[in-house]
């Protein structure tokens, strides 16, 4: 199987993980506020591609930093907003932005890997088709959340000893967003990254 044979257009939905995918993930860190969000490299560009792509995006995110008591939801929501803001000043698009405050030790059926925020995605937006999904993320519980609800998996990273682990989970690889858009639009989608 590869992206090709997917034939995505925009009857797909794509979902994204936000720190490590859209932006520079703080090591031992949250981001915290607006000041600390930087875009990784290429994103914006990357986003303008997939937005004509994808009839949906929907960022999808643990937030558990606001159940730390180091950030408030108001703080988290703004910096939200002025992301989407950016993106769409860039020419790209987000429909709507999912995130769980809750401490990994609460078990929230909203925090990934559960399910919770691909259910209220699918409330809001209902011409969304799991089956019909890709999502993207760089930690294993982005891919376990994708694959319990049927989606295809797209694993950013270089680490070939983590994704060894994850392989059953995990559909393609890529080192960042931006190449993984520059792949759907790539008329020559042989040379794909994919686990076997």
């Amino acid at each position: 199987m590869s992206l090709k044979d997917l034939k995505i257009d925009n009857s797909w939905s794509l979902f994204l993980d936000r720190d490590g995918v859209i932006n520079n993930r703080l090591v031992d860190d949250y981001v915290r506020n607006w000041e600390q969000f930087e875009f990784k490299p290429g994103v914006e560009e990357a986003m303008k591609v997939l937005s004509g792509i994808f009839g949906r995006i929907i960022v999808v995110s643990n937030q558990q930093g606001v159940g730390k008591g180091l950030m408030t939801l108001n703080t988290v929501e703004k910096l939200h907003e002025k992301m989407v803001s950016e993106v769409e000043a860039g020419g790209g698009r987000i429909d709507a932005v999912y995130f769980c405050p809750a401490l990994e030790s609460e078990k929230s059926f909203n925090r990934k890997p559960n399910i919770g925020m691909a259910l209220q995605s699918r409330k809001r937006f209902p011409d969304i088709r799991f089956r019909q999904s890709v999502m993207v993320g760089d930690s294993l519980s982005d891919m376990i959340f994708g694959k319990r609800v049927g989606m295809k998996t797209v694993f950013l990273s270089s680490n070939l000893p983590h994704i060894r682990r994850g392989y059953k989970t995990i559909n393609f690889v890529f080192p960042d967003l931006r190449a993984f858009a520059k792949e759907l639009m790539s008329d020559d989608r042989c040379q794909i990254n994919r686990i076997s």
